[in-house]
């Protein structure tokens, strides 16, 4: 019962919705630890789309775009194909590349990057928009819907926005909430009548909300106790009503019976029932049927409203709550009673997301972690127990790595709580230290948190954190840095000639972002025209990649560059001798071509001088120098155009290393293919292959990274391995020597 909204939405959208957050650096840890919001601009909706609470269960997004889950499990509103609850999170199956998920009463909702959703559940008003009324305790597609950007989800029916600014809605229909002029449920998404140009919605229990672009609220459903604002009388609504006496909004939430905007000023309004205070204006019982301010709330960033309580998390980092109170939901110490005016939650900053659930609150602090309290009695605050709490406490099993890079001959890992680990070669500063001493086991690198991304180069590396801000160290003597200059650097800079950016890459001695615009920006070496901008000068400060629009990933090789656009094309340009860029030829190409016979693609990588693509069909394709078998097609010969990768399918996951290239199954194991001459393969040998093998000993994988002659992987509890060769530590096990093997590192 929460508003959701995914943090690229500024692309489709309108920049006026999503300035992200500025948020000081911080270490992981206690409560005690200050760790502000420095900017009073409107909500990170990254933030805010990772996590999501319902009647008894509680979702969360992990950094890798991995689902978990905890709380009530009756209807397999936890998505582990299961029906037993659980009091700490497991994973949802089949998920992944979720950028925002949403919670309603028995059931839930994920938005996945590409613009599809997926719900799982409860199903008994066809709330699982699949077609049916079956419950279902795993994923499924939600039928007829692409280019979403924001989801919702109420006691029994759930809301999407479309990148066109539309809004789609299915599931129960008894008041009107679905808004398409009937009372007639709908197990497959309908169009709400009327409106256009939506930048945001929320599903209450039986009724729904809509901001528009131009920052009116818009209404429908239930309005038994006012809960649409201002509609006059009692009676339900089956298309949209405008609430008249409200403007300049930039966020809506919807709770059981009640209704939360928030104003460009910072500010929050109130109305529908208060039978508990949770409207916030110091009454109880007295119903509002106009929109009224929350008394002294200012700089608000995040809302959340829940069956009868409300929270905010200000630019300050600290979380305010009010309303119901009788399960501890408000945090302030005490586990009776009512709360009519705001409070703060005891103990807790650095917050930048919130969310009410039933009769317990979540927050999200900017380090990564979820902390919770109220109500647990079916687990759903995920902390190990079944006690009610009225102060917060950490949720249990959300730690350990959630992805990897890897270099020429270092690596780089991503912690759950947004902190960067390195090792291995440092002569450049690489390892972003300080210094430039290799080391063979994980060092931390400091002064960076809140990261959600990271790349390595050749000899540099990058990190994009949650604020959309873009940091680089390491080798820069091309200007792949991006600083302006060509002077490296072993401790992390800002590039400060970007903002918003959504997704890096890192090339040899190149670099790409992509921004929440769908734009991609490049910088450093451009001698084979890898940068894109028509041109073979370096740049060592961002310049526009040519004709690129709609773009959602990147990859960058040796010498070329590959961008992935929303509609599952992909297109290439640079360097183009083994016919890497997939159109048909082997001449470089100074902007973007597009690659040949491709469609649907999910996922793509870039290695030396080759690139590889996952399709949604969960096939993996492959183009451009084959001389060591890294096409896995079987042959040594080249390609100008994608050919199949043999024997693969259901693949999840894939990357392309120097010459050589891995994938993961569904099952969870892990392939690869190519040059294997320091064991990069991870088969127990040093056999170069030409078709995909498997790699020994590992299972549970969730991602993998293969560097220039070294792989590492990444299993579902958080654990790293790694394989291959190791001259400078890059495998991180502390030990010297290569290894044909997986190897545990000492990252957890």
């Amino acid at each position: 019962m929460q508003s959701s909204t995914p943090w690229w939405m500024t692309r489709l959208l309108g920049v006026w919705l999503g300035v992200l957050l500025v948020v000081g650096c911080g270490q992981s840890g206690g409560v005690s630890e200050e760790l502000e919001v420095q900017d009073s601009s409107l909500l990170n909706s990254w933030a805010r789309a990772r996590v999501a609470a319902g009647t008894h269960h509680s979702l969360v997004v992990r950094l890798d775009g991995t689902v978990w889950a905890a709380g009530n499990n009756s209807d397999g509103q936890l998505g582990d194909g299961t029906t037993i609850s659980r009091h700490v999170p497991v994973r949802v199956q089949g998920l992944r590349g979720i950028a925002a998920v949403a919670a309603g009463s028995n059931h839930s909702l994920a938005l996945r990057h590409d613009g599809t959703v997926w719900a799982w559940g409860g199903n008994s008003s066809g709330q699982l928009g699949d077609g049916t009324s079956d419950s279902h305790s795993e994923p499924v597609r939600v039928r007829g819907l692409r280019g979403v950007v924001a989801v919702s989800a109420g006691e029994s029916h759930s809301l999407a926005l479309r990148h066109d600014g539309t809004v789609w809605a299915w599931g129960g229909n008894s008041s009107g909430q679905l808004g398409d002029g009937t009372s007639d449920s709908h197990s497959e998404p309908v169009r709400v009548q009327g409106l256009s140009g939506v930048v945001a919605v929320a599903a209450g229990d039986y009724h729904s909300l809509a901001l528009r672009s131009d920052g009116s609220v818009w209404a429908w459903g239930d309005n038994s106790l006012d809960q649409l604002g201002g509609a006059p009388g009692e009676q339900s609504y089956f298309v949209p009503w405008r609430l008249e006496d409200l403007s300049g909004v930039v966020a809506v939430a919807a709770g059981g019976d009640h209704s939360l905007a928030v104003r460009s000023d910072g500010t929050v309004w109130a109305w529908g029932d208060n039978f508990a205070g949770q409207l916030g204006d110091g009454n109880i019982l007295t119903t509002r049927w106009l929109p009224q301010q929350v008394q002294g709330l200012s700089g608000v960033v995040a809302v959340s409203a829940g069956w009868a309580h409300s929270m905010v998390a200000l630019s300050d980092g600290t979380v305010w709550a009010w309303g119901n109170n009788t399960s501890g939901q408000l945090g302030n110490g005490i586990s009776v009673g009512y709360g009519a005016l705001p409070g703060q939650v005891q103990g807790l900053r650095g917050v930048v997301a919130v969310a009410a659930g039933g009769l317990y609150s979540l927050a999200l602090r900017l380090d990564g972690t979820l902390w919770a309290w109220g109500s647990n009695e079916y687990g759903q605050r995920g902390d190990g127990s079944t006690t009610h709490l009225s102060s917060s406490v950490r949720v249990r099993g959300l730690s350990g790595v959630v992805a990897v890079a890897a270099g020429s001959a270092h690596s780089l890992a991503l912690r759950a709580d947004g902190t960067v680990w390195a090792w291995g070669a440092n002569y450049y500063g690489q390892l972003g230290d300080g210094t430039q001493m290799d080391r063979d086991t994980p060092v931390r690198v400091p002064e960076l948190s809140g990261v959600v991304a990271v790349a390595a180069g050749d000899g540099h590396s990058l990190a994009l954190r949650a604020d959309g801000t873009v940091w680089t160290w390491g080798y820069n003597y091309d200007g792949q840095l991006g600083h302006g200059s060509t002077n490296a650097s072993p401790v992390p800079l800002h590039v400060r000639e970007l903002s918003g950016v959504v997704a890096v890459a890192a090339g040899s001695a190149h670099s790409l972002a992509v921004l929440s615009d769908g734009s991609v920006w490049t910088w450093g070496y451009n001698r084979q025209g890898q940068l894109g901008d028509g041109s073979v000068s370096n740049s060592s400060v961002p310049v526009r990649v040519q004709g690129l629009s709609a773009v959602v990933a990147v990859s960058a090789g040796l010498n070329h560059s590959v961008a992935r656009l929303s509609d599952g094309s992909v297109w290439a340009w640079g360097g183009n001798s083994f016919g890497q860029l997939g159109d048909g030829t082997t001449s470089n190409a100074l902007a973007p071509v597009r690659v040949l016979g491709l469609s649907g693609v999910e996922s793509i990588s870039i290695g030396f001088n080759h690139s590889v693509a996952r399709l949604s069909d969960g096939g993996v394709w492959a183009w451009g120098a084959n001389y060591s078998g890294q096409l896995g097609d079987g042959t040594t010969s080249n390609s100008s155009v994608p050919v199949r990768v043999r024997g693969l399918s259901a693949v999840t996951a894939v990357s392309a290393g120097l010459n050589h290239s891995l994938v993961v199954s569904t099952d969870g194991s892990a392939w690869a293919w190519g040059i294997n001459t320091f064991g990069q393969l991870g088969d127990g040998t040093t056999s170069t292959r030409f078709a995909p093998v498997q790699v020994l000993e590992l299972s549970g994988v969730e991602t993998v990274a293969a560097g220039a002659l070294h792989t590492l992987a990444v299993g579902a509890d958080g654990s790293l391995r790694s394989w291959g060769n190791n001259p400078h530590g890059q495998l991180g096990h502390g030990h010297p020597g290569r290894s044909p093997t997986p190897i545990r590192s000492l990252l957890y």
